[in-house]
C-alpha cells in the first residue's frame, strides 16, 4: 500500500474512499456484490434483481422485484426532445458519442437538478438501452421499436434492437453480461461519477461523465477492438504467426493484463464458458486458440508479469453471438454498468466530502518575470 506523501502513476495502491457496494479481491480472482459472488449471480439472478442488489444492499423479494421490474419499465420511453437530438446527429457517429450526448440531453430536457435520487436511478438505468436501440435502427435507415412492458431488462434490449422476438438463448447470454459487468469497485468511470457528484453536482452530470470515461480503450473500449483482433486473426492456424508478429513489434494483445486483477479475472472465466456455448465452434476455437497462445507467449516473454485474460476478451465473443455490432460492444458495457454508476452516486451523496486529491509537484520553482520584449525562444 501507498503511504501518504508518496506518488505512484495511476494512483495504485492508493485508497480514495469507503463502499459496500462491490469488492475485487484481485490477489484471488474474486467479484462480490455485497457480499455475493459474482459466479453465482451471473448463473441464477435477473440483472433486475442485481440492480436491486446495487442500490439497495440486499436481493428483492418477489414483491420488491416486481415493484422495481414495474419502475423501470415505466421508464423506458424516450422523451420526444432526446429522440430528436438523436435524430439529428451523423448516422456515422460513433455509439458511444450518441449514448453521452443523449444522457445530458435527457438532464436538459428533463431539468435534472440537485441532489441525486434513486428515481433518477432508475430512470437513466431504464433509458440506456432504448437510446441504443433507437440510434443503432436509425443508422440502419429504420424507425426505432418502442419498448415492450412484458419483457425483461435483457431481453427487451434486443427486442428494440431487431424488432423480433429475441432468442431465449441470447437473452441468458445478454442477461448474465449484464450481471457481470454491472459494478467492479472503483474503476475509472465509477471514480469520475462518485468525483462528480462529490462537487454536488446532479445526476446526470455524474452519468454522463462517466460514459466519457468508459469510451476509452483502456477502460470499455476493448471488446471491440478483441473482435477487430479475432477477425484479423482469421483462422486458428492463423494464431501463433499473428500474435507472434504483434509482440515482436510490442504490439498490446488486447483483453489481456488488468491493472487489478493478479490471477485469471473472474468474469472472463465465466464468459468463456457463455462463449462455449453460445459461438459458433469456428469462432470459439479461433478465440481459444488466440487466448491460449497469448497467454503462453506474455508468460514466456515476461515471466515476472502477472498478466492472464481480462473480461473484455471473452466479452467480444458473447457479445458478438447475441448479434450485437462490434461498436455496440463498449455501449452495451455501459447499459450494464450505469446501475453501478447510479448506485456509487446515491452512495456517495449519502455521506459527501468533496472528492480533492493531492498532487506532487513536479515543475520548476524561482521562476522569474521578464517583459515580452526581452524573452527569448525556448
Amino acid at each position: 500500500m501507498t503511504t501518504a506523501g508518496q506518488s505512484k502513476g495511476g494512483l495504485d495502491g492508493i485508497v480514495v474512499g469507503q463502499t459496500a457496494i462491490s469488492e475485487v479481491d484481485g490477489e484471488h480472482g474474486k467479484l462480490t456484490y455485497h457480499g455475493y459472488l459474482i459466479g453465482e449471480l451471473a448463473e441464477t439472478a435477473l440483472y433486475e434483481e442485481v440492480v436491486h442488489l446495487l442500490w439497495y444492499g440486499h436481493l428483492p423479494t418477489q414483491s420488491e422485484l416486481t415493484t422495481l421490474r414495474a419502475r423501470m419499465r415505466a421508464q423506458r420511453a424516450l422523451p420526444d426532445a432526446v429522440l430528436r437530438v438523436i435524430r439529428a446527429l451523423p448516422t456515422t457517429a460513433e455509439p458511444m458519442d450518441v449514448l453521452r450526448t443523449a444522457v445530458s440531453a435527457y438532464g436538459v430536457a428533463v431539468n435534472i437538478q440537485g441532489k441525486p435520487t434513486q428515481e433518477q436511478a432508475i430512470a437513466l438505468t431504464a433509458l440506456f438501452p432504448t437510446i441504443l436501440a433507437a440510434f443503432q435502427r436509425l443508422r440502419s435507415g429504420q424507425e426505432p421499436v418502442a419498448p415492450r412492458d412484458d419483457l425483461d431488462h435483457a431481453a427487451n434490449y434486443l427486442y428494440m434492437l431487431t424488432g423480433q422476438a429475441p432468442a431465449d438463448n441470447h437473452v441468458r447470454s445478454l442477461n448474465s453480461y449484464l450481471i457481470l459487468l454491472a459494478d467492479h469497485d472503483m474503476n475509472a468511470s465509477t471514480f469520475t461519477a462518485r468525483a462528480i457528484a462529490s462537487t454536488d453536482s446532479d445526476m446526470c452530470s455524474a452519468i454522463t461523465g462517466a460514459v466519457g470515461a468508459l469510451k476509452g480503450p483502456l477502460h470499455g473500449g476493448a471488446p471491440a477492438l478483441v473482435l477487430n483482433m479475432l477477425n484479423e486473426i482469421g483462422t486458428a492456424d492463423n494464431v501463433r504467426p499473428w500474435l507472434t508478429n504483434a509482440l515482436d513489434k510490442k504490439q498490446k494483445i488486447m483483453g489481456m493484463g488488468h491493472r487489478v486483477y493478479k490471477t485469471y479475472d473472474p468474469r472472463a472465466e465465466i464468459l468463456r464458458e457463455m462463449a462455449r456455448r453460445a459461438s459458433t465452434p469456428e469462432f470459439f476455437a479461433l478465440a481459444q486458440k488466440t487466448e491460449e497462445v497469448a497467454l503462453e507467449e506474455i508468460h514466456r516473454r515476461k515471466p515476472d508479469e502477472r498478466i492472464w485474460t481480462n473480461v473484455e476478451f471473452y466479452s467480444a465473443a458473447v457479445l458478438y453471438s447475441v448479434g450485437l455490432p462490434g461498436d455496440l460492444f463498449t455501449p452495451t458495457f455501459g447499459v450494464a454498468r450505469v446501475a453501478g454508476w447510479t448506485a456509487h452516486v446515491l452512495e456517495q451523496v449519502s455521506n459527501n466530502r468533496l472528492i480533492r486529491p493531492a498532487v506532487q509537484y513536479i515543475g520548476p520553482r524561482g521562476a522569474t518575470w521578464t517583459p515580452i520584449d526581452q524573452r527569448t525562444g525556448a
